[in-house]
């Protein structure tokens, strides 16, 4: 396949090469996506089973050991310290796609700029850590705290010295840094016995990833110049209508889980919120949700608008999403069901995502 070169005009004016978005660049991002939907699946998983404690502690699994012991923790060690790998192999993929982006869009310059950066966010981190080591036992999170700051630093480093595809890098630093903040909140939630709040932040944290990693897909084959809309102002307000409908949908499916059955592992109960009364309330706005997106789908199709064609895998996904919700109520909340449940709220979101991004289009010179 040819390569993607992405004119910026802004860039062109100023006598700078356009980016080049290159082939491993595409890969890394779709692996990057495809990582980020497997890893709900995986701590979806972890919960599922009872498996949330598997690991008693973090970054290490056990105070003696870095990986579970079978024999002491069983199949719920192995599951919890699967996620936990899952969650390196997202990292690492985030930090490919950063790097493959700098390179594209600055050049030697904004990657180099990066790696000191990611230098500095270790030596931090270890600062953090060791300044924090005689106070408490757990010291650990300091250090991905440290690291953290620095990130968030070298990001707005970034931007600063970018002047082509600053969406690109943008979204780039955001996984990255979403990421790193990821493992820092599930070491707070192992922490905390698998406090049901802070679970549930997880999870949408993961979720929004998703929605960010997909946004790339789709801006990584444009090119950066102004976008103009091509749908009627009803149909974009209808659009972001929907938008505040799947959130809430999300939102309320999120304390139901975290008032239901699953709580993570037998020995942590949930007494907080009514999961019966909680169901119905999640399904209303998932209802609503629904009659707007048939209705969006419909004028789309009669009016041949540019999103029609993602309205209608959204469509697709969220009425599977429905038919799944409607059926493991039925069941008792089997946690197969369960698990699917999770992994297509984050494809709803994602192709909700490539919905927004549709409803403009770079305009023609």
């Amino acid at each position: 396949m040819p390569e993607i070169v992405a004119p910026d005009v802004r860039s062109a004016r100023k006598g700078q090469p356009s980016a080049v978005i290159g082939r491993p660049l595409r890969v890394f991002a779709w692996l990057s996506f495809i990582a980020e939907v497997i890893i709900i699946g995986t701590g979806g998983a972890v919960r599922l089973t009872g498996s949330g404690l598997g690991c008693s502690d973090w970054p290490l699994c056990t105070p003696e050991s870095l990986v579970p012991i079978y024999e002491v923790q069983g199949i719920h060690g192995l599951i919890e310290f699967g996620n936990r790998t899952m969650t390196g192999l997202v990292g690492l993929l985030a930090i490919a796609v950063l790097l493959l982006t700098l390179h594209a869009v600055g050049g030697r310059r904004s990657l180099r700029a990066a790696l000191w950066f990611a230098l500095a966010g270790i030596v931090t981190g270890v600062v953090f850590y060791a300044v924090a080591l005689p106070f408490t036992d757990e010291a650990f999170p300091f250090f991905t705290l440290g690291l953290i700051l620095v990130t968030i630093l070298g990001a707005v480093h970034s931007l600063r010295i970018t002047s082509t595809r600053r969406d690109l890098t943008t979204l780039a630093w955001i996984v990255l840094i979403g990421v790193v903040a990821q493992a820092f909140v599930g070491g707070i939630t192992v922490l905390t016995g698998l406090n049901p709040f802070i679970v549930g932040f997880h999870y949408a944290s993961s979720l929004a990833l998703v929605c960010v990693t997909a946004a790339f897909l789709v801006r990584m084959r444009e090119p950066d110049v102004q976008r103009v809309s091509v749908v009627p102002r009803w149909f974009a307000a209808l659009s972001h209508l929907t938008g505040l409908a799947l959130a809430a949908t999300i939102f309320f499916g999120v304390l139901t889980t975290g008032s239901g059955p699953h709580s993570g592992d037998a020995n942590v109960i949930r007494d907080g919120f009514d999961a019966t009364v909680l169901a119905h309330v999640h399904s209303w706005p998932g209802y609503i949700l629904a009659g707007l997106i048939a209705a969006l789908l419909i004028s789309a199709w009669m009016l041949r608008l540019q999103p029609r064609y993602w309205l209608t895998v959204l469509a697709i996904v969220v009425a599977v999403q429905i038919f799944v919700g409607v059926w493991q109520a039925r069941e008792g909340l089997p946690a197969l069901l369960v698990g699917i449940h999770m992994v297509l709220a984050s494809l709803s979101a994602a192709a909700y995502t490539v919905v927004v991004l549709r409803l403009k289009r770079p305009a023609r010179p």
